[in-house]
């Protein structure tokens, strides 16, 4: 249940009916009703209103039992599907015997890092205890996922898919699909979560994964097991594949079926078809599959990337007149990050296609605009105390009791961090040199700013940037200097937020950072961002006003030095 103007109802694929079960429990009908009343009375968004019951269970996606974390029962957790400017509405319960928060991995949240679920905005969500999170996917379109981010509780799932729709009045560059799949492919460990998080708590990286899974299963019977999606003859469906995993790049393709790409991390693409994409950690790609081929079962093939032991998954789709098993002749997965980095080089945003707004992509001129700074971010694998930490420019972050959000807005930020205590540049005093501490960067509200991202390990990174989607003009092998700037897609680089660094390479990003908020820019390899590497951009709004940043939401949860002051003044038009 859901309410909705009438103008703006979500498009179902065709020749398939809405069907809502799978996105979690409803609030009681009485509240609905009132809901949909004001929803009428204020001219507001449609609300989706889900409720969440976060509980252990028990799973066996690699066949040995062990603990994993599940939302209304179900691992995955459920998916949701809503539309460009809906608000939704998630009452989260913790059922676990562990503080929990759930970020919304590409949702922007503007003028609403309140909502962005993790510990520097958020206070987490005690044991026993619920929160609800309200957020509204404004001007947005595109396939996203959910995760928790506190401790190491993603090792353990409660992750899901989360859609977002394009409104009927905005047209789509292609031609409504079939059906609508996600697809949530990730790496996957048979220790709990608890063990894990023991292992890094001791200095210990994490070792290799024990296998990797196809939405929360691993395929050991190549072909005996039920299709997990069909397609009928002729026809086009739209696969929404997220990587969820927790430490490596995964190819994924489909046998003998090409895929055409057209939309990404929120924005449409030049639409050229591939035999298979490499998806980084925390990457969305949707992608095209048309069923003309022989009327049978095909395999969905997902590997690991740049790893000496290829850890590799299947799973079934089977057409729907179908009568044979597919080939057990799994097709071949690339080699090397070469071709990966030429694969990187051949997306290119659709300058033509409107996204969530009616203006084309490309009315947006980001490579005209003067770059006002430009910050070098080096990450780095240090010993602190004989115990494993990983780095930015020589600080490696530690989350503080209070939230840096909370510590800001109360006006106390100086009892909990400092502000810029990395500069723009790695110095080159820093050495091996590395301070546990809070690292938040202060960035001037509206300003166009240059990032470099220079990973000078021998291991592949993968950034995200809550808040924003930014330009990723440039991934390079080297070191970065000013004058690689000359090689910059300044025309049609695809706004995204997750991009991945190479090996001994360097990442170019460009974007303004016009929503205020304390922002988290963080690796999305969970072992590296767990030891610290990891910071906050803090964006404020100098008029402390509603046009810029809502309020601190009524029902926020509170601690640390907060908890019991008296709230500031509200923010005003």
């Amino acid at each position: 249940m859901e309410t909705r103007r009438p103008e703006e109802k979500t498009k179902p694929p065709k020749g398939k009916p809405r069907d809502d079960r799978d996105m979690g429990l409803r609030i009681p009908i009485l509240f609905l009703c009132l809901s949909a009343w004001a929803t009428v009375a204020r001219g507001e968004d449609p609300y989706l209103f889900f409720t969440w019951n976060v509980t252990y269970g028990t799973v066996s996606p690699l066949g040995v039992p062990q603990q994993a974390i599940l939302i209304n029962g179900q691992f995955p957790g459920p998916n949701i599907n809503s539309t460009t400017n809906n608000n939704i509405v998630v009452n989260v319960f913790n059922n676990l015997d562990e503080p929990f928060l759930i970020t919304w991995n590409g949702v922007q949240q503007r003028k609403n890092s309140w909502q962005d679920g993790v510990l520097g905005t958020n206070c987490p969500i005690p044991p026993g205890k619920n929160y609800t999170y309200h957020f509204q996917v404004k001007d947005q379109i595109g396939s996203y996922f959910y995760y928790p981010s506190t401790a190491v509780h993603h090792a353990a799932g409660g992750f899901g898919g989360l859609r977002i729709n394009s409104r009927l009045l905005i047209p789509v560059p292609y031609a409504d699909p079939e059906d609508d799949y996600t697809v949530l492919i990730g790496d996957w460990y048979t220790e709990s979560h608890t063990q894990l998080k023991s292992f890094l708590d001791s200095g210990r990286a994490l070792g290799r994964p024990n296998g990797v899974l196809i939405n929360g299963k691993s395929n050991k019977g190549r072909g005996k097991d039920e299709p997990l999606f069909t397609m009928k003859p002729g026809k086009t469906y739209k696969y929404r594949i997220c990587n969820v995993g927790l430490k490596n790049s995964l190819n994924f393709r489909i046998q003998d079926h090409p895929m055409k790409l057209v939309e990404m991390e929120g924005s449409h693409t030049v639409q050229n078809t591939y035999e298979s994409l490499d998806v980084h950690v925390g990457q969305c790609f949707g992608v095209l599959v048309t069923a003309d081929k022989e009327p049978k079962d095909y395999l969905m093939v997902t590997s690991t990337r740049f790893t000496k032991t290829v850890l590799t998954t299947t799973a079934i789709i089977g057409y729907t007149n179908g009568k044979r098993p597919a080939s057990p002749e799994i097709p071949e997965a690339p080699v090397g990050w070469a071709w990966s980095l030429n694969q990187f080089r051949s997306f290119r945003w659709n300058l033509t296609a409107s996204a969530a707004r009616p203006n084309p992509q490309g009315s947006y001129h980001y490579g005209q605009i003067n770059i006002t700074r430009t910050i070098k971010l080096v990450n780095s694998a240090s010993k602190v105390n004989d115990k494993l930490r990983y780095a930015i420019n020589g600080v490696s972050h530690t989350e503080p009791e209070t939230p840096l959000k909370l510590a800001e807005y109360y006006n106390v930020a100086d009892k909990v961090f400092k502000y810029d205590v990395i500069q723009d540049d790695l110095p080159a005093t820093v050495g091996d040199k590395v301070t546990v501490e809070p690292n938040v960067g202060n960035v001037t509200y509206r300003t166009f700013v240059e990032i470099i991202l220079e990973n000078r390990e021998n291991s592949i990174q993968s950034w995200h940037l809550d808040g924003y989607s930014f330009f990723a003009v440039a991934v390079e092998p080297g070191r970065w200097t000013p004058d690689k700037r000359k090689n910059y897609n300044l025309l049609d680089a695809v706004s995204r937020h997750t991009v991945q660094v190479f090996p001994k390479s360097w990442a170019a990003i460009m974007l303004t950072f016009d929503n205020p908020g304390m922002w988290n820019l963080r690796s999305e390899l969970l072992e590296r961002r767990y030891l610290g590497q990891h910071m906050y951009i803090s964006v404020l709004s100098p008029q402390r006003s509603l046009r810029d940043e809502y309020n601190i939401p009524d029902n926020a949860l509170l601690c640390g030095i907060v908890k019991g002051m008296p709230k500031p003044p509200p923010y005003s038009i």
